[in-house]
């Protein structure tokens, strides 16, 4: 006797099992939890918490950096108060070492399942293959921003305990008092998150693409700093504007007496149409991909 086949619903489609929801497969919960235990999660918050500390001492032992120079700019101001403290550090780390944990959690996430051979299984759980990239993606993001605000609340709360609370001084004159300042550093690193997606999409993308987390994250780096080589080459001319390098420091525009949002706005808005067009990338090789390892 032939076996009856399984019935299909309304709409055609095959069968499920009872109770599956593609929707509730690996929660962005566990997917946090997971990426929160790891060593390197912990080692890159540990640098981000440990910074402020070494540039206090790094202060302190070469005494006030005004005195080194007429010229006043963030650094020359940062032991004035707890507010320059940490826009000095904001400075000294946007360029670089911010782009680290962004290129580290964005690329590292999909690559490592890869490289540890568990990503088939994770789709074979079955978790859908968007699914699994959107978990990813968000945590990712979520973690980036994370180690964003970290560093300039803690670099805050470092200042503010070794020179005070107090206004933050304007490099081109003028103070802000500390509630405005707060203000001001909070649209900054708002600013710096949202001029990090490029790197974070191609971080995700390259993530996406290789089995091995150091290339994903290796590449997203490398490729960060050649944007920053060719903005140096002041022969391009207006094809730098198209580079989201060029715009890094926008957020300097928030220490001024009055709030500039022109190139915060170009800057934000290349720096998120590269990173939409790269995730969509990401996902469109992703579904095509024939995933072995």
């Amino acid at each position: 006797m032939t076996p009856e086949a399984p019935a299909r619903d309304a709409g055609g489609a095959p069968p499920t099992a009872v109770g599956y929801r593609p929707g509730r497969t690996l929660p962005v919960r566990v997917e946090l939890v997971r990426q929160l235990r790891r060593r390197r999660t912990l080692a890159m918050g540990a640098v981000l918490f440990l910074l402020p500390f070494v540039l206090a001492v790094a202060f302190a032992v070469g005494g006030n950096p005004a005195a080194d120079s007429g010229q006043v700019t963030l650094m020359n101001t940062a032991t004035e108060s707890g507010a320059n403290f940490a826009a000095a550090t904001l400075f000294v780390s946007a360029g670089f070492l911010l782009v680290v944990p962004v290129a580290l959690f964005c690329g590292d996430t999909v690559a490592s399942e890869a490289s540890w051979s568990s990503l088939r299984y994770l789709l074979a759980a079955p978790v859908p293959r968007a699914r699994l990239l959107w978990s990813k993606l968000t945590v990712g993001l979520g973690m980036s921003l994370a180690a964003m605000v970290l560093l300039p609340l803690v670099a805050l709360a470092v200042g503010t305990a070794a020179y005070g609370w107090g206004p933050l001084r304007i490099p081109t004159g003028g103070t802000l008092d500390g509630g405005l300042a707060a203000q001001r550093l909070a649209i900054s690193v708002a600013y710096i998150f949202v001029s990090q997606l490029v790197t974070a999409g191609l971080a995700f993308w390259l993530s996406t693409r290789t089995d091995a987390p150091l290339g994903a994250v290796g590449g997203a780096v490398g490729l960060t700093i050649v944007g920053n080589v060719l903005d140096a080459v002041t022969a391009l001319g207006h094809w730098r504007d198209f580079l989201p390098a060029h715009w890094q420091f926008a957020w300097a525009d928030t220490v001024q007496p009055r709030l500039e949002w022109s190139g915060m706005l170009q800057g934000a808005a290349i720096s998120f149409s590269y990173a939409v067009l790269l995730v969509a990338f990401a996902f469109r090789g992703f579904r095509r991909k024939d995933i072995v390892s």
